[in-house]
């Protein structure tokens, strides 16, 4: 897909391509020769740890992007400098390629397997930059991933995959390469762009519709806030989720939680918190009414009932908290930034709007529709408590990845 510069960006944002451009001239490409790109990240509007349980979500591409200029270098190597980070050099050969498992060039080399039946592959030297940052919840490395996969769709497959493909290579390379189990939730929002609902019971057929969010035309600002605490120490946290929903799934005879009979669930309740224990309980429950709750977000914004939308969006932030229980590590006492910063925003919004976790949970961000009219004042006082950029305003963005026209 080929969109104009001008239908995502205001005029300030031609500097940043035009860094990327002047360092490949600096390289010895002409203008002619070197092409833009771009992957929008992506926030999770409905649908808390559903998608590894084949479920339903809402998500959207937001206005914080990865772009990339690339141009093809008369070599059999691809060579990747990325703003603030070492090149990457890989060989076209795949028989010469080295590379750790959970570093970029893993995701490179993934990216590049996945291509190798494509007609027209070259070198190339290709330059990006972020403003998706890590560790800020909008997903940096879906979006990354999309826009490999669409520079080399572009420039080596003739566009011939839609963007839910691409999205889905995304998802084979962080999982098979990279070596991080995850859904298809972040490469499809980025991917496909505005604000879409997921239904990923078959995953290799998910149903994907586009859906018409505009928060701000409803008289509300989206803000996702930084609780200020990392990933780095709750791999164990976040791989218990999916885990125990898997093995509750597994007694009762199916692989994910999306395929449980109800009826079935609540009929072997007795059995399953003898043999399982109550946190996996609670955790189906909140699968369950999650994914009701997905499709009545859907079906109230297709109604143009955003009220009923937000009220969703509250009930969807407390079953987090009461039943899936990924707002605070467990046994934390000192240490609880996430239940702090839901807290804060509750106070602000008094009752208005709605705010829930975001994401993963126990660290990272959080969600809030605000009011318009009390904007300006939210983002100041949520920084003074939690830090300046803690609390960051996003828009929607109606477009996912694609080639820019300069």
């Amino acid at each position: 897909m080929q969109i104009a510069f001008d239908t995502l960006y205001s005029p300030t944002d031609r500097a940043r391509f035009d860094r990327l451009i002047s360092r490949l001239e600096t390289l010895g490409h002409s203008r002619a020769q070197i092409r833009c790109f771009s992957a929008p990240g992506r926030t999770e509007l409905g649908g808390n740890h559903t998608d590894h349980q084949q479920g339903l979500v809402l998500a959207g591409a937001v206005d914080v992007d990865t772009i990339a200029a690339a141009a093809p270098n008369g070599k059999q190597e691809i060579l990747l400098h990325s703003e603030g980070f070492d090149p990457i050099v890989l060989p076209l050969d795949p028989a010469l390629r080295r590379y750790e498992p959970a570093t970029p060039q893993a995701l490179l080399a993934g990216m590049l397997d996945c291509f190798a039946q494509a007609p027209d592959p070259c070198g190339l030297d290709i330059v990006v930059s972020s403003t998706v940052l890590p560790g800020g919840g909008l997903s940096s490395s879906a979006a990354f991933e999309v826009l490999l996969a669409t520079v080399l769709n572009t420039l080596w497959n003739r566009d011939a995959l839609p963007p839910l493909e691409l999205a889905k290579l995304g998802q084979r390379v962080e999982n098979d390469y990279f070596g991080k189990p995850c859904g298809l939730l972040d490469q499809a929002a980025s991917a496909i762009g505005g604000a879409t609902f997921m239904d990923f019971y078959d995953p290799a057929a998910p149903r994907v519709e586009k859906l018409n969010l505009d928060p701000e035309a409803e008289g509300y600002a989206l803000f996702i806030v930084n609780c200020g605490a990392g990933h780095d120490d709750l791999t164990e946290e976040y791989a218990a989720i999916p885990r125990e929903m898997k093995a509750l799934a597994q007694a009762l005879g199916q692989p994910v939680l999306s395929w449980v009979d109800r009826e079935a669930f609540y009929r072997e309740l007795p059995r399953l918190r003898r043999e399982l224990g109550d946190r996996p309980v609670l955790r189906a429950i909140h699968l369950f009414e999650e994914n009701d709750r997905v499709r009545r977000q859907r079906d109230a914004l297709a109604a143009g009932d955003f009220v009923g939308f937000l009220d969703l969006v509250r009930r969807s932030g407390l079953s987090s908290w009461r039943f899936l229980q990924n707002i605070s590590p467990a046994g934390s006492r000192q240490e609880q930034p996430m239940a702090v910063t839901i807290a804060l925003c509750e106070t602000l919004l008094a009752g208005r709007g709605a705010c829930r976790v975001h994401g993963g949970g126990f660290a990272g961000t959080a969600q809030a529709y605000v009011p318009l009219e009390q904007a300006e004042s939210f983002r100041k006082q949520m920084d003074a408590w939690l830090g300046d950029g803690a609390c960051a305003r996003r828009r929607i963005r109606p477009v996912g990845c694609c080639e820019i026209l300069l």
